[in-house]
Order: structure tokens, then C-alpha cells, then sequence
């Protein structure tokens, strides 16, 4: 549904509100002569049926009584707002709402002039739309739907500079006040961004949209766009994709082979086993012309993963006897594949405490991640990713486990 049909749905039934039951108590109350409650009393009725044609017919002939007061003419104009919006007469409806403004008590401008702006939205009227509309937020109405119609009216005169600004402001404020931005407010922001060419802008707002409302329509777009980003490692493939199956966006069957395939290349033969299982539980491997690949391959991380089991006490002595402390950092996260978490992580850290390490913050984000798989050390690990800083992808990667958990 476009914005525009959604303010239609979203705004302009406020007038079916309007619907007065007049009876002939409630008349006299409000100063009404019996010859203009009277067919007023039965338009409503009307109304109700689901006559609206006819009920109009029934306001216009109290309006056809002469020197109506204004007491008369409010309740009139009141009536003819909601009985020409339920006959399709938009003119007419926005003709009798701005009557009713110029009349109604100052509390009640907010609202209507919320109501006329979205009428001359769908007149398409934009112009009377903004004007009204600014009366409404002047008035102090700043609801979700003055903002949708903000959006559609800058979106509809090209301002993205304004809706960036606008929603950029919402966002600060809410998060200056502690409270979570809403999704609407961010994803306004995204676009105007996008459209702008405000590339750095667009991605610090998607991470809020994952932070905030975390969606795999975020997730996918955050991934797509971060190994693209200005100086992000190749070394990190896996690392996305190790992303992407965290927070459910590996579907294809290509992602599963190669982030399968990416494992067993970085001697992660528990890890590549495990991601071909999820692969055949999804469906997306062991059917159709490609089954027997995937069961080759499925083959060789069985195979791999017996091979070094066998090796692994010894891999730990040599990984110990080396200089730097790289071998162990890789074994100790091997061993957080295996299922060995606590012993994974102890070895990792005699890994950075040794020092020499080829990428020192690559040893804190293996470690971070170790850490989650730990119930015993989790409570560590957003301090140790949170600590991980860096240009290459490192810190996005550690960040955005902060996230998926």
C-alpha cells in the first residue's frame, strides 16, 4: 500500500467520528432549533445504515433552514464532514472541516488540522496539505501520522535533505532521551540517505535499525554492503558469512558450499561439518542435481574433522613451542569448534599473552566470539568485543556480534 492510500486508511476516518446521533434532547441542548436538529438527527441515522448519499442529502436540508446560528452551523458543517467523506465527496468534506476550524475550540486544531492536511494529500494537493499540516504541528500535534505525511509530502517535492534532517533529528532526540529510535523515524533516515548519496550516513543507520530492530531484511542489507565497505580484509569472508548464518540470512545453496568450503580452508573442519548439517536441515543441500557434490563434500569435513582429532594433542605442543603466540590463538578457537569452549579460550589467551601476534585485534575477536559459546565466560565477551578496534572489519565484525549474540 503506498503512503498516500495509508493516509487515507490512517487519517481521514476521524471524520466518521464526527457523526452526531442528534436527538431531540441532545438538540435543544446544544441550541438547536427542531427544524435543523431534526433532519441532522435523522442524517446520522443514515449514517449509521451505511447511507451516506442520503444522510448528505439530510445535512443539506438543515443547512437550507435560514438564519442558522453558529451553534447550528458548527454542528452542520460537523455533520457534512463526516457524511460527504463516507459518500466519496472529499471537496466537500475538506470544504466543511476547514468551516469547522475556523470555529471549534482552539484544543480541537490539532487534530483537524491533521485531518484536513491528509484530505488535500489525497487531492494530491501539496501545497495545501504542507500548509495545513504545519498548522497542526504548530498546534502541537507531532503523532505518527503528521510524521508519515511529512515523509510523503518532502518525499513528493524530492526534499530528501529535509527528511534526512527531520528524521536525523527524531533519531537523536530519541536516543538522547534513552528511549530506542523508532523503526519508521530510522528507515526514513536510511532512504534519505541512500538517495542523497550519504553512503557512511546509510550504513551507521542500518547498524541502528539491527541494534534497535533487529530484522533480517537489515541483516541482509548490513552484509551485502559490508565487505564492499572502504578498506574491509578479505581475511574476513568467513567472518560475514559466519554473520549471515547467526542471524538466519545464509538461505542459498551456493552460500552453504562456500561458507562450508571457507572453513574447511582455515582448518575449521567441526565448523564446516556443522555448517553442511544446517545445510541439509534447511533443504538447501542433498537434493537436486548438485546432492552428490554435497555429499563429497560433506565427506571430506567427516574426514578432516578424524584427522585432526588424532592430531590435535600434538598440534597443541608444537603450537606452544612457536614464537608467537598465532598457532595457539587458531588452535584454541579450533578447540571453541569442537566444543571445547573454556579450553578453547584459555589457550587463545595464552595465545595473546604470548604475543607476536600477525593481527593482535583478530586474536581478541576470536576470543570474544569464544567467549559467547561459553556459559561460564559470556559475561566477558561484549567487553572484549567492545574493546576491539580497527579499520579492516575487525571492530564491524565484533560489533555486529555484539548484536546477534
Amino acid at each position: 500500500m503506498s503512503t498516500l492510500r495509508t493516509l487515507a486508511h490512517t487519517a481521514l476516518p476521524f471524520i466518521a467520528a464526527a457523526v452526531l446521533s442528534v436527538s431531540a434532547a441532545q438538540a435543544q441542548a446544544q441550541g438547536l432549533r427542531a427544524e435543523v436538529g431534526r433532519p441532522l438527527q435523522q442524517a446520522g441515522e443514515l449514517l449509521k445504515a451505511g447511507k451516506a448519499k442520503e444522510a448528505l442529502a439530510k445535512v443539506r436540508e438543515a443547512e437550507a433552514v435560514p438564519g442558522r446560528t453558529a451553534a447550528e452551523q458548527l454542528t452542520i458543517d460537523r455533520m457534512k464532514a463526516a457524511a460527504a467523506q463516507r459518500a466519496g465527496d472529499l471537496r466537500t468534506a475538506v470544504t466543511a472541516l476547514e468551516a469547522v476550524a475556523a470555529k471549534a475550540p482552539a484544543g480541537e486544531m490539532g487534530a483537524l488540522a491533521e485531518q484536513i492536511a491528509s484530505a488535500y494529500a489525497q487531492q494530491r494537493d501539496n501545497a495545501k496539505a504542507t500548509e495545513w499540516m504545519n498548522k497542526a504541528i504548530a498546534a502541537g500535534n507531532n503523532g505518527p501520522t503528521i510524521k508519515q505525511l511529512q515523509a510523503y509530502l518532502q518525499g513528493a517535492s524530492g526534499d530528501y535533505a529535509a527528511i534526512a534532517r527531520d528524521a536525523g533529528a527524531a533519531v537523536s532526540a530519541a536516543e538522547q532521551a534513552g528511549r530506542r529510535p523508532d523503526e519508521g523515524d530510522l528507515l526514513r533516515l536510511a532512504d534519505a540517505q541512500q538517495r542523497t548519496g550519504n553512503n557512511a550516513g546509510y550504513v551507521a543507520t542500518l547498524e541502528k535499525l539491527l541494534l534497535n530492530h533487529p530484522k533480517k531484511d537489515y541483516w541482509n542489507a548490513y552484509l551485502a554492503r559490508l565487505p564492499r565497505k572502504p578498506g574491509f580484509s578479505d581475511r574476513f569472508a568467513l567472518d560475514v558469512m559466519r554473520l549471515r548464518l547467526a542471524s538466519g540470512t545464509l538461505t542459498r545453496t551456493e552460500d552453504f558450499m562456500e561458507m562450508a568450503q571457507l572453513a574447511l580452508q582455515a582448518g575449521l573442519p567441526a565448523e564446516g561439518l556443522a555448517i553442511v548439517e544446517q545445510g541439509y536441515k534447511a533443504g538447501a543441500l542433498g537434493t537436486g542435481a548438485e546432492a552428490a557434490r554435497h555429499q563429497r563434500l560433506k565427506d571430506l569435513a567427516i574426514r578432516q574433522l578424524a584427522e585432526q582429532k588424532s592430531a590435535i594433542a600434538a598440534q597443541g605442543d608444537q603450537a606452544a613451542s612457536q614464537g608467537s603466540g598465532d598457532d595457539l590463538v587458531k588452535l584454541g578457537y579450533t578447540l571453541v569448534t569442537l566444543g571445547q569452549a573454556d579450553k578453547g579460550i584459555a589457550m587463545i589467551e595464552q595465545g595473546i599473552a604470548k604475543g607476536g601476534l600477525k593481527h593482535p585485534t583478530d586474536a581478541r575477536l576470536r576470543l570474544g566470539m569464544a567467549q559467547l559459546q561459553s556459559p561460564a565466560a559470556k559475561g566477558k565477551a561484549a567487553a572484549t568485543l567492545r574493546g576491539i578496534k580497527g579499520t579492516d572489519g575487525v571492530a564491524d565484525i565484533a560489533h555486529l556480534w555484539l548484536i546477534a549474540g
